[in-house]
């Protein structure tokens, strides 16, 4: 007779994986977030900096463009260092006490950097710093939102520095135009923008398209820090209380 099959007990690999007491380890390997990652990075770019350089400065700044900052980056990277990153970020390499400071004095700094504010770290001399923040300005086309420096009204009549084929586009901007004979034209006086008031999209595109630049992108020293003094600058502070009164 053939021999009978010993019934044998259908272990689950789902019931083994999940079991609390499963001595099963783990193959995969917990990757280190990358946002975790980039901000230990930051503060390790500080911390070296602080070593490198002689004087730090926290700097705020208005209408700010990237690629502006890019190339003042690429301009005084023999001998400084600027910094864009998180507050909390910024304060951590600094230290925000007398307890954890890198440096002596350096936590005085921490407390200055709120809202849009930046480290500066340089081996120049402070007056050629405070010259180059004084000097430093980027004319630009204004973005949605900014706020407009001037009234811009067009007249009715014809736009001779549109083409035709942009009608379809300016009526979308709201401007009252036609085409006159192949000629764009304006039907009505047009208000683009109001001075003191913020810019809508379409006013932002259309100053663009008629080559008015609003926008100034600036920057302003609030304090300075080096190993055996400290001060903050009236303006540059004044300018982070007009930020954080704006944003309030």
């Amino acid at each position: 007779m053939p021999k009978s099959k010993r019934n044998r007990p259908v272990i689950s690999t789902k019931a083994l994986i999940c079991a609390p007491d499963s001595s099963a380890v783990t193959l995969s390997k917990t990757k280190k977030k990358p946002g975790l990652e980039r901000k230990g990075k930051v503060v390790t770019d500080i911390k070296d900096a602080v070593e490198h350089y002689a004087n730090a400065y926290v700097f705020t700044y208005d209408n700010m463009r990237n690629q502006k900052l890019k190339d003042l980056r690429e301009q005084l990277k023999s001998s400084s260092r600027i910094f864009l990153a998180g507050k909390k970020v910024m304060q951590i390499a600094l230290g925000r006490s007398h307890a954890d400071e890198a440096k002596t004095g350096l936590h005085k700094l921490s407390k200055f950097l709120q809202g849009d504010t930046g480290l500066f770290f340089t081996n120049l001399p402070r007056d050629d710093v405070e010259r180059l923040f004084r000097e430093f300005e980027e004319h630009d086309f204004a973005r949605t939102g900014s706020i407009a420096t001037e009234t811009v009204e067009l007249k009715e009549g014809p736009l001779e520095q549109f083409t035709h084929e942009m009608e379809p586009f300016l009526r979308k901007q709201g401007m009252p135009v036609r085409l006159n004979k192949g000629a764009v034209e304006l039907v009505a006086d047009h208000i683009v923008c109001e001075e003191g008031k913020p810019i809508s999209p379409e006013a932002a595109q259309t100053l663009r398209l008629l080559g008015m630049q609003m926008a100034t992108f600036r920057l302003y020293l609030v304090c300075w820090w080096s190993s055996d003094d400290f001060e903050v600058y009236k303006e540059g502070l004044a300018q982070l209380r007009a930020e954080a009164d704006d944003s309030s």
